[in-house]
């Protein structure tokens, strides 16, 4: 064996170590959660939590399903999507500037956004309560979206701006050099480059938008327009919670998000440390 490598041998055992430590300690919640969630009440309220069930019941799924989960899910489904959209046309459209044009508000502008990240979401519940009952969008779908879309707009300028400033200025001068405009150059060249930033604020917002649970429950109160974390509030009493019930729904609101990490976690990696490094 290669000297360098005996020598390395310690390191690389405590990283394996901590890897296998950090791996069982994220799979616990999630195993709980499976085992839970195939439990009968009574069988949760007597055994172990991290019993294996006495008997698989699936039928809590079916009675999930029954009881309109997919309508939650459609409704958190709308929701993000439209609100994520109009976040990311909204974010690039304002850091391309931002990164790469050279104006004498460039600075104040950026330090403003940067600024405006250290305000908490929920000190503003009560103000925008108040804001969609005057604009007649209390209790609607809208309600949730531009909430949504303003508070995630600093993070995700801030990100994508310091994405776009580790793009070399030299492509972009080629391309104008070519005879394309600003307009051209930043939808055909600088947006595909920021693939990866994009990714990573994708993820970052749908996730924080899809487990949104405050603003939820103020601003909507029509169960058919209850989104997915409302969910949880059909199967709890005033003196019982239905858990392995609501294990069910959590399973409902964490699988999606999984899929969504697996599918960008290359680009999701690059653009957090692209962004860290430029940062």
């Amino acid at each position: 064996m290669h000297k360098l490598t005996i020598r390395r041998l310690p390191i690389y055992v405590c990283v394996g170590l901590f890897l296998g430590l950090w791996l069982f300690v994220s799979l616990v919640p999630f195993y709980l959660s499976v085992i839970t969630s195939l439990k009968s009440n009574r069988d949760w309220g007597l055994n172990s939590v991290f019993a294996f069930p006495e008997r698989l019941m699936f039928e809590n799924y079916l009675r999930v399903i029954g009881d309109g989960i997919l309508i939650n899910f459609r409704n958190s489904l709308i929701v993000v999507s439209i609100a994520l959209a109009a976040l990311l046309v909204i974010s690039l459209c304002a850091a391309y500037p931002l990164s790469r044009l050279r104006f004498k508000l460039n600075r104040p502008i950026f330090l403003f956004i940067v600024a405006s990240m250290a305000i908490p979401m929920h000190v503003t519940l009560i103000p925008i309560y108040l804001l969609t009952l005057r604009m007649g969008i209390f209790d609607t779908f809208w309600a949730l979206i531009l909430p949504y879309i303003a508070f995630n707009i600093p993070i995700t300028v801030f990100i994508l701006t310091n994405f776009m400033k580790s793009i070399p200025r030299e492509i972009e001068e080629a391309a104008e050099i070519d005879g394309c405009s600003k307009m051209r150059v930043f939808v055909n060249i600088i947006t595909p480059l920021s693939s990866a930033g994009v990714v990573t604020v994708a993820i970052f917002n749908a996730v924080a938008m899809w487990n949104e649970f405050s603003f939820a429950l103020v601003l909507m109160q029509t169960r058919s327009l209850l989104t997915l974390p409302l969910a949880v509030w059909n199967y709890r009493a005033q003196y019982h919670m239905d858990v392995p019930l609501i294990f069910v729904v959590v399973i409902f609101s964490v699988v999606p998000m999984i899929i969504a990490y697996a599918i960008g976690q290359d680009k999701l990696v690059k653009g957090m440390i692209a962004g860290a490094i430029k940062g």
